[in-house]
């Protein structure tokens, strides 16, 4: 848990309730996050369930890792610790998109389990609806995709610390949802993923 450095502060509470802003929207805020392995599926995912739900009327906004990493996150690295705090603070965004009433869809390999239950308990705690999806994809799978040449890279020792190399990945335990990506379509992948929010409220009809 981070530490609270600031003193002298105090919460400015406004006049927009919470019930507001779904009302407004016609929509309930949710984040969905998508974890697995890098190459498994998880930002090509993301893009077509963005597009799918705009394309529905739905106010909808994605959280890539990648590019995280060259604006708010661009002062970390790949460390344990950074990891940590890369994914404390997409998580503190997340939950602020959500409150605001968007359907936030983000994916990051988030390889440690309590860096992830820290941020559903962010969610919990501020009675927000958190859907953890597993996007699993063997690694034989995910290297035949390497799309970025990054397994490539680690297997010949010139990338330390890689996610299912030589840093582990733990799997979630209680993912509301697992897509089987060298099983499932994108679109069969979307599809779930339309089921699940439908099943947390977040899809309801624009009023």
């Amino acid at each position: 848990m981070a530490e609270q450095k600031s003193t002298n502060i105090t919460w400015h509470e406004g006049d927009v309730t919470r019930e507001e802003r779904p009302a407004n929207l016609g929509q309930k805020g949710v984040t969905v996050w998508m974890t697995g392995l890098s190459a498994s599926g998880k930002s090509t995912i993301a893009v077509a369930l963005e597009k799918v739900l705009l394309a529905r009327g739905k106010h909808a906004y994605r959280l890539d890792g990648d590019n995280i990493r060259f604006g708010l996150n661009k002062n970390l690295g790949f460390s344990a610790e950074d990891r940590a705090e890369n994914i404390r603070r997409i998580g503190e965004v997340a939950k602020l998109f959500s409150d605001a009433g968007l359907i936030t869809v983000t994916s990051f390999i988030s390889p440690y389990r309590r860096d992830r239950d820290l941020v559903r308990k962010l969610h919990e705690d501020a009675a927000l609806p958190f859907v953890e999806v597993y996007v699993e994809c063997p690694i034989d799978e995910a290297e035949k995709r390497d799309p970025k040449g990054l397994y490539k890279k680690a297997r010949a020792g010139e990338l330390k610390g890689f996610t299912g190399i030589d840093d582990p990945y733990e799997a979630p335990e209680r993912a509301e949802l697992v897509l089987r990506t060298d099983r499932l379509s994108i679109t069969e992948s979307v599809g779930e993923l339309l089921t699940a929010l439908e099943r947390v409220g977040a899809l309801t009809p624009n009023k």
